[in-house]
């Protein structure tokens, strides 16, 4: 299988400052799409592909619900079969989306968090790096925001089957990929990003230095990151290691304070550190819906206090905060 979105990627690359490792990510791109090593990659790649042909006549990534096509561009029939599609792409997790009049009422709230960042940031014309972008909901928020070009990564097929069924719609000119990496796959290429996001990424690495040192290497000297992480806020500790779990999370490694936060990115040769924004997550923000029925941050929690979690931890609060590299 040829990825969707490749050949638009080719020309995207060219002429970018990701054009000299352009052979080596469709290189990656081709061996990923023919080794998948994912048991459920074949059935995500039948529902895409038996996905309707339809035109939107128009796409709109700017609004909180981002919108592609209008309900009056396809018949009751139409709507119906390619909602039924979508929902076998199920559980949604990053959204809102409305598609044709279909609303992707997603776990999360992706919306509330991109308006805690997006006064504090400028893409006109940059190039972009998105790590864990999951189905691209935020990579979408940042094309319709004035990127030139974002390179979307996130080693989950899922994920990544999402994107491509969004964007078999769109009619907004493709300048947003996602793309089935993780960061230590991503060729090398120093000195290339305008922009990086790591959103709700840091936490989920065993080894949170890395993490921040490639992203260093990969940013332009005065380029920006744009991180968001879990924190906590205990004068008695600098750091949380969950035991096993976090908030029904196995994969959790360690939890810093703001203070030892900063100190990581000092220390990686990051400055003028800037904490934008520090919010408690709420079931509100993120819950059950009918397009994601698992287990979400609500059966995360203590029943009886809110404000820890199930296995006595305090509740997820997140903190979003900008840093430069030096130049």
């Amino acid at each position: 299988m040829i990825a969707p979105d490749r050949e638009k990627l080719k020309l995207a690359l060219n002429g970018s400052k990701l054009e000299n490792i352009k052979k080596h990510i469709i290189h990656l791109l081709d061996e990923k799409y023919a080794n998948p090593k994912h048991g459920h990659f074949n059935d995500w790649r039948y529902i895409l592909e038996s996905l309707p042909s339809l035109k939107s006549s128009q796409s709109d990534f700017n609004s909180d619900e981002i919108t592609i096509g209008q309900e009056g561009d396809i018949s009751v029939q139409q709507k119906e079969f390619l909602e039924e599609k979508l929902k076998e792409l199920c559980p949604w997790r990053k959204g809102p989306f409305n598609i044709f009049g279909i609303h992707i009422d997603t776990e999360w709230r992706s919306d509330w968090k991109w308006s805690r960042i997006a006064p504090h940031i400028n893409l006109e014309n940059k190039n972009v790096l998105d790590i864990g972008s999951g189905n691209g909901y935020y990579t979408l928020r940042m094309q319709g925001m004035g990127a030139k070009l974002i390179l979307g990564i996130d080693p989950s097929w899922h994920y990544v089957f999402q994107f491509h069924a969004l964007q078999k719609f769109s009619s907004i000119e493709q300048k947003a990929f996602v793309l089935p990496f993780s960061l230590e796959e991503f060729p090398r290429a120093d000195n290339t990003f305008d922009a990086i996001f790591s959103m709700g990424v840091l936490y989920h690495r065993q080894e949170p230095h890395i993490h921040l040192e490639i992203i260093h290497s990969l940013l332009n000297t005065g380029g920006q990151l744009i991180l968001e992480t879990l924190i906590i806020e205990d004068e008695n500790a600098d750091i949380l290691i969950p035991n096993e779990r976090y908030a029904n999370m196995r994969n959790v490694w360690m939890i810093p304070s703001i203070e030892l936060l900063k100190r990581w990115l000092t220390e990686t040769g990051f400055e003028n550190i800037n904490v934008v924004d520090t919010t408690m997550t709420t079931i509100e923000e993120q819950r059950q819906t009918e397009w994601m029925t698992r287990y979400s941050l609500n059966q995360a929690l203590n029943p009886d206090d809110p404000n820890f979690t199930i296995e006595g931890y305090p509740a997820p609060m997140r903190c979003m905060l900008i840093a430069y590299k030096k130049a």
